[in-house]
């Protein structure tokens, strides 16, 4: 079972701060998280994703079976 924790704005377009998924690669895990929600959809276009703190973005490569998924949205600061 993996963790997916969501931040800033994937967190308000998920509806939730974090939920747990069953997903064989990060290709799964988007269309299973994004089935049913349109606007976590769009906002995923510009996110990028940690696994285990590492950038992740092979879609296609095989999670970890208990790794933690971090969806961060582009950040603005100074």
């Amino acid at each position: 079972m993996l963790l997916v924790r969501y931040f800033a704005g994937a967190r308000a377009a998920a509806g939730v701060p974090e939920e747990k998924i069953e997903a064989a690669t990060l290709g799964d895990l988007v269309a299973t998280i994004t089935a049913e929600r349109p606007r976590l959809a769009s906002a995923l276009t510009a996110c990028s994703f940690l696994v285990d703190g590492t950038s992740w973005r092979d879609r296609d490569a095989a999670l970890p079976a208990t790794a933690t998924i971090d969806v961060l949205p582009p950040f603005a600061g100074g």
